[in-house]
């Protein structure tokens, strides 16, 4: 299982298969994810290079996968401390805590794949920098 954490983390899955037959990777929930799974999106024919994300979450929490390409990952707390990550494998996922800013470059056919905590909710996303810095937890 996903180790509980309200910090940003790199984990691994199992890969089963071959070079012969393929491989497939499972997430479960309370096996290697750690909150119940309300929604699932991915992003993909995204422009090389282009950067995405700017905003944060206040309560939703994810674990993001590059299921093909690479994905690199800036992540910034509400402190202003800095952390980078890169996707650059399917079975290589990212747990992303609520209340990280964070800004994603994508390379070329990279496919995001984001299991997340809660079912879409605009009020849930800060899109302002500055906003997001001087949040003030209800």
């Amino acid at each position: 299982m996903i180790q509980e954490s309200n910090k940003p983390h790199v984990f691994n899955l199992k890969s089963i298969g071959s070079s012969d037959l393929g491989y497939i990777t499972v997430a479960e929930y309370q096996n290697q994810i750690s909150f119940e799974i309300k929604r699932v999106y991915w992003t993909y024919y995204t422009p090389n290079q282009v950067t995405r994300g700017h905003h944060a979450h206040k309560v939703l929490q994810q674990c993001i996968f590059a299921v093909s390409g690479k994905i690199e990952f800036e992540l910034i707390n509400p402190n202003g401390e800095k952390l980078n990550f890169i996707l650059d494998s399917p079975e290589k996922g990212l747990y992303i805590p609520k209340m990280y800013w964070r800004t994603i470059k994508f390379s070329h056919n990279a496919v995001l794949l984001c299991l997340a905590s809660e079912i879409y909710v605009e009020d849930d996303y800060i899109r302002d920098f500055d906003e997001f810095i001087n949040y003030k937890f209800k």
